[in-house]
C-alpha cells in the first residue's frame, strides 16, 4: 500500500482517550518527545476522569466541565491531534497501519493501545430491554440520570465497586434499591470478608436490599422497557431501571487479531511492550506477562503505565514497578486500598469496624500484601511503607491502634 493512499503519518499514534491515553501524550511531551501525536478515542468527548462517573457525575455533585482531565488548551499547546468519536478496529503491524471504523487509514512509527474495555453485558433473554444501563462512559451515566425522575425501583446486577457505589448515590437521592450478587458476598473479588461484610452491613443500614448468591434468570418487559428481574430462583424483582456493573472486557481485538500475544487482554513486558513491533499496550486492557499475570483496572495502574511506556519510546527504559493503589467513595466512607492482595493467607483488622475508620492488613507468610483503609487515611499513607517493603512485623503490633504504622520497625518482629 502506497502512501497516498494514508489519511497521514504519526510518529506516534494512541489509540484510547482515558487516562492511559491522556497520560502517554502529556509523558511524551515530557519526555522530550517532538514528533507527530495523534490521540484517537472513541468518545466525542475529550479525556475526562472516568471513575467520577458512578460517584459525584451519577449524583449530580460534579459537573463534566470539572471532570475534565487537562484543561483545554493542553492538547494544542502540546501540538496533540485529538481525533475523537472514532474507533481503531483493524491494526496491520507489519505495514505500521491502523484503520478507523470511519475508513481512515493512519501510518505510525509507534502505536500505544490504551483502549481500556467495553462493560460486561447480561446475556440472559431480555438483556437487550430499554431501561437496561451500564455505567462506563458519559453517554451511558446521562442516559441513567435523564431516566432516573421516572423511576422508583432500581435493581444493580454486581456488587462490586460500580454497583455499590451507584447503590449508595441512589439511596441518597430516595430511590429503592436492590442490589444482586452472584457470590455469597459483595467486593467477593477485590477485599477480605471483614470488608465485605462491613459494606453489606452499611447498605443494608442505608436501606439496600442486599440479595447474595443470586443469578439473574432472566429479565421481563413492558412495552419494549424492563419491567421486572427474575432471579434464577423465579422470584422476580419489580424495577423500573436495572443497572449491570459485572466487570468489563478488555477492548484487545485488533491487536490480538494483528498477532499480539494474550487471552485476557494484551500480554505485555515490563517496559508495557507488546508481542508485536513497536506496539505498546497499558491500562486495562494490558496484561502483565511477568509476576503475576494479571490485569489491574485502576487509575494509578494506567496512568503509571502510560508514563513507563513514554519513557520506553523515549529510550528511557525503566521498568514499570509501581504499588497499585484503589478507592471507593459510598456514603461517607472512603477506602482506601494499598497493593494487591493476592494470594494472601491471614488478615489483621485493625480498629473496630463499628467505629466506621478501620484497617484490613492482608498478609501472606507473615509478610504484608496490601491494605484496605476505610476511613483511615493514615494507614492508607504510611502503609504503603509496609507494602513496598513486603514488611515482616508481629500481628498484635499491627493490631495495635495506639501506635502509627511508621512507628513499626522491623524490630517489632
Amino acid at each position: 500500500m502506497t502512501q497516498e493512499h494514508h489519511n497521514g503519518f504519526f510518529d506516534c499514534i494512541i489509540v484510547g482517550g482515558g487516562h492511559g491515553g491522556s497520560q502517554s501524550a502529556a509523558a511524551l511531551r515530557q519526555s522530550g518527545f517532538t514528533g507527530r501525536i495523534a490521540l484517537i478515542g472513541a468518545e466525542a468527548e475529550v479525556p475526562y476522569d472516568r471513575p467520577s462517573l458512578s460517584k459525584e457525575y451519577l449524583a449530580g455533585k460534579k459537573s463534566f466541565e470539572r471532570m475534565h482531565l487537562r484543561p483545554g488548551d493542553f492538547w494544542t499547546s502540546r501540538q496533540v491531534e485529538l481525533m475523537l468519536g472514532r474507533r481503531v478496529t483493524t491494526v496491520d503491524a507489519a505495514a505500521h497501519v491502523v484503520v478507523t471504523d470511519l475508513g481512515e487509514r493512519f501510518s505510525y512509527g509507534r502505536l500505544v493501545w490504551a483502549a481500556g474495555g467495553e462493560p460486561r453485558k447480561l446475556s440472559c433473554s431480555g438483556s437487550e430491554l430499554a431501561g437496561i444501563c451500564y455505567i462506563r462512559n458519559k453517554a451511558d451515566c446521562d442516559a441513567l440520570v435523564e431516566g432516573l425522575p421516572g423511576a422508583e425501583r432500581i435493581v444493580i446486577v454486581g456488587g462490586g465497586y460500580v454497583g455499590l457505589e451507584a447503590a449508595a448515590v441512589f439511596r441518597e437521592i430516595g430511590k429503592e434499591v436492590t442490589l444482586v450478587e452472584a457470590l455469597d458476598r459483595v467486593l467477593a473479588r477485590v477485599a477480605g470478608e471483614t470488608v465485605s461484610r462491613f459494606y453489606e452491613a452499611e447498605h443494608r443500614a442505608h436501606g439496600v436490599d442486599i440479595r447474595l448468591n443470586c443469578g439473574v434468570g432472566s429479565l421481563e418487559g413492558s412495552n419494549g422497557r424492563v419491567k421486572n428481574v427474575v432471579l434464577a430462583t423465579g422470584e422476580k424483582i419489580p424495577a423500573d431501571i436495572v443497572v449491570v456493573g459485572i466487570g468489563i472486557v478488555p477492548s484487545a481485538g485488533p491487536l490480538i487479531e494483528a498477532g499480539a500475544e494474550g487471552s485476557n487482554g494484551v500480554d505485555i513486558d515490563e517496559l508495557c511492550r507488546t508481542s508485536l513491533p513497536d506496539i505498546y499496550c497499558i491500562g486495562d486492557c494490558a496484561r502483565l506477562r511477568h509476576g503475576r499475570g494479571i490485569r489491574i483496572e485502576s487509575v494509578q495502574n494506567a496512568t503509571d503505565q502510560a508514563t513507563t511506556a513514554a519513557k520506553a519510546i523515549c529510550g528511557e527504559l525503566k521498568p514499570y514497578d509501581a504499588t497499585p493503589w484503589f478507592w471507593s467513595n459510598q456514603y461517607d466512607l472512603r477506602m482506601q486500598t494499598i497493593g494487591l492482595n493476592y494470594g494472601f493467607d491471614s488478615v489483621v483488622t485493625r480498629g473496630n469496624p463499628s467505629s466506621r475508620s478501620f484497617s484490613v492488613i492482608y498478609l501472606k507468610d507473615g509478610a504484608v500484601l496490601a491494605l484496605d483503609c476505610v476511613n483511615a487515611s493514615r494507614d492508607y499513607v504510611q502503609g504503603r511503607k509496609l507494602v513496598d517493603n513486603s514488611a515482616r512485623i508481629d500481628r498484635d503490633a499491627l493490631a495495635d491502634t495506639s501506635k502509627q504504622l511508621k512507628e513499626l520497625g522491623p524490630e517489632v518482629l
